[in-house]
């Protein structure tokens, strides 16, 4: 069986989530209204709803159920 590659990542998710949002947005907004455009809201969006998620799992408030 082989060995899997990995490599550290130098930007954190959160950061590198951000970087996809932001640019999804840039490229929207060079879009004509259309369904191309929304797809690229809605991805957009959708990186920011895991940035909320990433950081509500591991928030110190969060608690293991007991």
């Amino acid at each position: 069986m082989s060995k899997r590659r990995r490599f550290k990542q130098s930007i954190s998710f959160k950061e590198r989530l951000a970087a996809f949002a932001d640019e999804a947005r840039e490229k929207a907004s060079a879009l004509p209204p259309g369904a191309d455009r929304d797809d690229l809201l809605r991805k957009a969006r959708q990186a920011d709803t895991a940035t909320h998620l990433d950081e509500w799992a591991n928030s110190q408030e969060l608690q293991p159920p007991t």
